[in-house]
């Protein structure tokens, strides 16, 4: 079934690409390219929509009943500790990445013209508006309400509630047998929901990239040629340096990493979410002998603290357009720059076109045009897949990390099973255990 998905999503990416094409020629009337873009998009929103109605219950059951059977707190703070370090060292390493790629390649000199960059300062009201800070980001890592969370699908939010249950469920033992088994049995009821869903993967596919080229035009892409090439570039390196730590830590077998995750990279990449792939990782990593118990606490976590592409993008989006306005930036500015964007890149998510609101303070605070946001938001969506899908390779391989340095890294499952699930009665690898030893 993997198999057969991933050829029919390349194939309407494809599809996709020739029709949009098309019809960027054949209606040259941008209100009417608009309205049949605009039915096109009923179906990717569709999909989209499907994908958010799985997260939550997800992530609530997988995590919850992983950290029951971890059996206490200690392997759960272990867990923790490690995935932070992980995610600091990849965060220095993507932020560092594209700081060193846009000055060598310096897309942004002589990218527009004085016109160009005065029509953008005329737009400046298109760009989102900087309002973020750490109080902001503070006050909400924690739920008001856990079904408001879970209604807005607040990832983080999720994780926290899901942490103090499932340690609450750890710590009285035997009397929440029951509702480890409610939650695994949600677990694998969303499971069955995402192999429906995925069915309309490839039809989704279609209709965004469709819509994409269609309204933007294939011309684009000549035009902002070298800051796309140059920052595919640089996703290019940092995924070689991610498969290199991952072949470090696991050796040959992360080859197999790369094909069982090719499925979901494919999916964020063509649709621009790094949800839509969230439930097909999973069972990615399922297959690829990383417990459940880790997966889905790492995963969830990664979404907010670990987008390598969203925060490679920061850096190499905000010293393009200080290249386009022709402002040099000392090396003590740019290390600046860095260290204040590891900290709020961490805020990121639930922040809706969080990259462009990062940026957008980032400019603010270093007195650069926030106006020029306006030359690359054009290409935003294009940028978008490239950093969904590096956000996907930087989660799956930051799981893979921690399992091994947990001892837990499975046996792999032959390639001919599907899908993916965890045996019945492994804990340590799935959720199908029934029992809590309240012991550890």
């Amino acid at each position: 079934m993997a198999r057969r998905l991933t050829f029919f999503i390349l194939l309407a990416m494809i599809a996709g690409i020739v029709l949009g094409f098309a019809l960027n020629h054949l209606i040259p009337d941008p209100a009417a390219l608009k309205t049949v873009t605009g039915y096109l998009s009923i179906i990717t929103d569709l999909f989209l929509r499907l994908i958010k109605m799985i997260i939550a219950p997800l992530v609530f059951a997988t995590l919850v009943g992983g950290i029951a059977h971890m059996g206490d707190t200690a392997a759960l703070g272990r867990i923790g500790i490690r995935s932070l370090g992980w995610f600091i060292g990849a965060s220095l390493v993507s932020l560092t990445l594209g700081l060193i790629l846009v000055n060598l390649l310096e897309p942004g000199v002589g990218a527009f013209s004085g016109d160009a960059l005065a029509n953008a300062a005329k737009a400046a009201d298109a760009v989102p508006a900087a309002e973020f800070g750490l109080k902001e980001f503070v006050t909400h890592l924690v739920p008001k309400s856990a079904i408001e969370a879970m209604a807005n699908n607040e990832i983080l939010q999720i994780v926290i509630f899901s942490v103090f249950f499932g340690v609450a469920m750890t710590a009285i033992g035997e009397k929440a047998a029951p509702l480890v088994r409610g939650v695994e049995a949600l677990a694998q009821v969303m499971l069955q929901i995402t192999d429906y869903v995925m069915r309309a993967a490839p039809f989704a596919v279609f209709a965004a990239v469709t819509s994409a080229v269609a309204e933007q035009g294939i011309s684009i892409l000549y035009t902002f040629g070298k800051f796309l090439g140059g920052f595919y570039l640089a996703l290019a390196i940092l995924w070689a340096l991610l498969f290199a730590a991952a072949y470090l830590i696991v050796g040959p077998r992360a080859k197999l990493l790369a094909r069982y995750v090719r499925e979901p990279i494919l999916l964020a990449f063509s649709t621009a979410s790094s949800e839509a792939a969230f439930p097909r990782t999973l069972e990615a990593l399922d297959r690829f002998g990383v417990p459940r118990r880790i997966s889905s606490f790492v995963l969830p976590l990664g979404y907010s603290f670990n987008l390598d592409g969203s925060m490679m993008y920061c850096t190499f989006a905000t010293i393009f357009i200080a290249q386009a306005y022709g402002i040099n930036l000392t090396l003590g500015q740019e290390v600046t720059m860095l260290l204040l964007l590891m900290v709020t890149s961490k805020g990121m998510a639930g922040v809706p076109r969080a990259s462009l609101v990062v940026i957008s303070a980032t400019l603010a605070f270093f007195k650069i045009p926030e106006a020029g946001l306006v030359l690359i938001l054009a290409v935003d969506h294009f940028l978008d897949m490239g950093r969904s899908a590096t956000n996907v390779v930087g989660n799956a391989v930051a799981s893979v990390a921690v399992a091994k340095w947990e001892g837990a890294l499975q046996p792999l499952w032959p390639a001919e099973i599907e899908p993916p699930h965890a045996p019945a009665h492994s804990p340590e690898h799935g959720l199908h255990g029934l029992n809590i030893d309240p012991k550890g």
